[in-house]
């Protein structure tokens, strides 16, 4: 008699533990807004690989592609050519396309983006990446030249779906 007591008061505590620390979590975790298609984009501060800040609102009267990515994602590997190709293109129609890496070191990125022209930033603190409430990579956010959010897209992209997703955001259409 005695063990079954002992068995049920440990029970018992362990499910009350569990309780208190999934109350506790979901009351201290940070919570942030989703981003959604018709909302004002966030702004943000953030550094290139040579150091210049960008921020997003200097952007505003032009069309902005947020691309979030990683070097460790095969994805982002097979798209970023097709970025390239799109930004070529339409970087003189107003359009600029900001790769925003997930908190690696430059050293990292460096040797990943050497074939690419537009600019590589880091979110080394992810403040970025949690703003726009970012869970998969590669990640591509559409931004027309008021700073509405046009297009998000999760997943990797191809040269066709690109294209398309930027004429969303071509400004003086």
């Amino acid at each position: 008699m005695n063990k079954r007591t002992i068995m049920r008061t440990v029970i018992l505590v362990i499910i009350f533990s569990t309780i208190a620390y999934t109350v506790y979590s979901n009351l201290t975790k940070e919570t942030y807004e989703l981003v959604k298609v018709g909302d004002v984009a966030p702004d943000f501060i953030l550094e290139d690989l040579n150091g210049e800040k960008h921020k997003l609102s200097d952007y505003k009267g032009k069309g902005v592609v947020l691309n979030f990515w990683a070097t460790y994602c095969d994805y982002c590997k097979e798209e970023m050519p097709d970025l390239e190709e799109n930004y070529s293109k339409y970087k003189s129609k107003g359009v600029e396309i900001l790769a925003i890496n997930n908190a690696q070191k430059p050293f990292e990125v460096k040797n990943f983006t050497k074939n690419i022209s537009f600019p590589i930033l880091i979110d080394q603190s992810t403040v970025v990446f949690k703003s726009y409430n970012v869970e998969f990579l590669p990640t591509s956010v559409f931004i027309d030249s008021e700073g509405t959010v046009k297009k998000i897209s999760a997943g990797e992209m191809g040269n066709k779906a690109i294209q398309k997703n930027i004429e969303l955001i071509l400004p003086n259409k």
